[in-house]
Parts: structure tokens; sequence; C-alpha cells
């Protein structure tokens, strides 16, 4: 069993700066893939960042140049970097780990979420 953990959400004024981290533990041989998405009140869950394995970025065009997603090693855990925070990117932020267990079985498993709250 894989689990994931985020932590950094909390409030911010707009203009603001906050760091989301992303732990995953368990029986974990690898990991392929990282992402960040994050759900509004009424919304569709979406995409903010994913890295794959070879650290190569991908970003929604709602957030470029103001996140960065990053991950020091494959055994530390998942940064988003979140500058110039604006009250649309207010949303319960949950981190994705996708990889392979120690009994080479596939996982793609979800955090509970962090909520980030940006006051204009």
């Amino acid at each position: 069993q894989v689990q994931v953990v985020e932590s950094g959400g909390g409030l911010v004024q707009a203009g603001g700066s906050l760091r989301l981290s992303c732990a995953a533990s368990g029986s974990i041989r690898a990991i392929t893939a990282v992402g960040w998405y994050r759900q509004s009140p009424g919304e569709q869950r979406e995409l903010v960042a994913t890295m794959r394995s070879d650290g190569s970025p991908n970003y929604a065009d709602s957030v470029k140049g103001r996140f960065t997603i990053s991950r020091d090693n494959a055994k530390k855990p998942v940064y988003l970097q979140m500058n110039t925070l604006q009250p649309e990117d207010t949303a319960v932020y949950y981190c994705n780990v996708q990889g392979v267990r120690s009994d080479y079985r596939t996982f793609d498993s979800w955090g509970q979420g962090t909520q980030v709250t940006v006051s204009s």
C-alpha cells in the first residue's frame, strides 16, 4: 500500500506565496510520475502541474510562470511552489503519485488534499 500525504496549505493574501509538499510512503520500487491537481467547490478536479520521472514538468496555462513543481530526487517529497497567488487559485490541492510497488504492481495514489485559500 502506498500512502500520499500533502502539507503546506493555508490562507494567504493575493500576491503572496505558499509551498506545498507531498510525501509518498510504503513499498515503492519506483515513482514514474507525480502531479498536483486542484478542485474548487462545484468544479471538476483539474491538473495544475505534473512531472515525469525524467524531471520534465508540465503546467496548466493558468499557473505557468507562477507555479513551479520540483523534486530533489526519487526519495524526496514533491513540492509545488506557488507565487503571485490569486483568489482564483483557491481550491483543495491534491497530490498524485504513480509508480511501481515492491511487488511490481503499479500504483496510482492520491493524498487527502490540502486547502489553499487566497484572499483578495
